[in-house]
């Protein structure tokens, strides 16, 4: 049977089976792809971009939320006036759900890429939106009651993890859909749908906590809707692929490779940087600066340049390899971050703002690029096994994708960190954040270091991945 006949034998008549599982797939052949399997591939990303967007977006609703329960306090402590509704957090405390909010989505990203072998990545996107009811409805009923305690807040801040965790299954699944040439700016673009939540939910979220009577809990309850309807079209328009369907041994052979392990330390890096500076930079601009109102109206635009930016990296990386754009994304970062510490010593505003858009923008040219390099890395580890049979090449795009899983969650990890690096810095240096953004630049040159030394110089057997 010829390719043509494959084709139409099983994408058009016995591919999608019951349950809509795609039984035959092959995204490296082109007459393949050309055919069906590109229109296909779209499709499942479209609407994977739709769900994991709700996901981020209740990921990172506290991040604004916060902004309005912070008290203030005179030298003594003493609460001089209360936030919305009668909360009156520290900026500790503030700091401290963005962290927990941040440390659960990057610890469930490890169950939910083993989620997608087991129950299709779309049957598992259809029960992921699903679970964002949790926190946006815990939200909408804590945020009325300011006499609960800190603990119980803390407890319903974390169930915003949900939405964090949907963004390593999403990956996972469409990196089975996609040509090896393509993982880049498919990838890149999956991850900035979701990434750009972000800044959805924190330009939206102002406005509807002004509209009505209910307030803060309107954070919430506009997001349920969205959610709901996030899993019906998932059920409705996307596919389970068989070829994706497998036990966990794959990803588990996945961490037997050192360079896992390297890249979810860039990986920090990048997208930890990202999702701990989003989470932080309205906190930051309210607290450091005391302008609550330029964090509300453009705290925002951070998620939103680095959002944008991630297919950018995606591309330039399958264009100039994704070792090269990574070195230079840190390299950038460290230079922003010394600009912003600048910015905090003089107490300019404008330069710790834009120190802080350039910052962003490179952590989203520089999650594209590691994410690139990713799958590439796998395939280089295939042929240094000197196994090119189909059943090999399998074997590690489905290494590639369960590695995919877990770095992105060891990664997401910096979303946990950076708050707690903020809120000791404050703590430990009279309110100044200039120790965790010198830490920030050290950190980044090693990153930029470490790259070039794995992935970049000449002799590296990773080289130009």
């Amino acid at each position: 049977m010829s390719v043509q006949d494959k084709v139409v034998a099983g994408v058009e008549s016995g591919v999608v089976g019951k349950g809509r599982w795609i039984e035959h797939w092959e995204p490296e052949n082109d007459e393949f792809w050309a055919s069906k399997g590109k229109a296909i591939a779209f499709r499942n990303l479209v609407f994977s971009i739709v769900a994991e967007h709700i996901g981020f977006s209740v990921w990172l609703l506290w991040s604004i939320v916060v902004v309005k329960m912070y008290g203030t306090f005179d030298d003594s402590g003493a609460l001089v006036t209360a936030g919305a509704n009668g909360w009156a957090l520290t900026a500790g405390q503030g700091l401290t759900l963005l962290a927990v909010a941040s440390g659960v989505g990057a610890f469930l990203r490890i169950p939910y890429t083993f989620a997608v072998p087991v129950f299709g990545g779309r049957n598992w996107t259809v029960i992921s939106a699903l679970l964002l009811l949790v926190p946006t409805l815990g939200l909408a009923w804590v945020v009325g009651r300011p006499e609960t305690s800190f603990t119980i807040l803390v407890l319903i801040a974390a169930t915003a993890g949900f939405g964090g965790g949907n963004f390593a299954s999403s990956m996972a699944n469409i990196s089975f859909f996609y040509p090896d040439k393509e993982k880049g700016w498919a990838l890149g673009l999956n991850a900035a749908g979701g990434n750009i939540g972000v800044a959805v939910a924190q330009k939206i979220v102002p406005l509807a906590i002004g509209v009505g009577a209910l307030g803060l809990a309107n954070a919430g309850l506009v997001y349920v809707p969205l959610a709901l309807a996030a899993a019906v079209l998932a059920f409705l328009f996307m596919d389970n692929l068989s070829e994706a369907k497998a036990d966990p041994q794959p990803t588990a052979r996945s961490l037997k490779h050192g360079h896992t392990w390297l890249m979810a330390f860039l990986y920090i890096g990048t997208f930890g940087s990202f999702i701990g500076y989003s989470a932080a930079f309205p906190t930051l601009l309210a607290v450091v600066f005391e302008r609550a109102d330029i964090a509300l109206s453009w705290g925002f635009l951070g998620a939103l340049v680095g959002s944008l930016s991630r297919p950018i990296g995606g591309r330039l990386a399958d264009r100039f390899g994704g070792s090269f754009i990574t070195v230079v994304s840190f390299v950038v970062m460290a230079g922003a971050g010394y600009a912003a510490v600048v910015g905090v010593q003089q107490k300019s505003l404008i330069i710790f703002f834009l120190s802080f858009m350039l910052l962003f923008v490179f952590t989203g040219i520089g999650n594209g690029s590691t994410y690139r390099m990713i799958p590439s890395i796998f395939t280089r580890l295939r042929g240094t096994h000197g196994d090119a049979t189909p059943e090999a090449t399998l074997d590690f795009k489905r290494q590639a994708a369960g590695a995919v899983g877990i770095i992105s969650s060891i990664g997401a990890f910096g979303g946990f960190a950076i708050p707690f690096v903020y809120k000791w810095s404050r703590a430990a240096f009279d309110g100044s954040i200039v120790p965790a953004l010198q830490i920030y630049v050290v950190v980044f040159l090693v990153m930029a270091a470490l790259t070039w030394a794995f992935y970049l110089r000449k002799g590296a057997t990773m080289r130009n991945v």
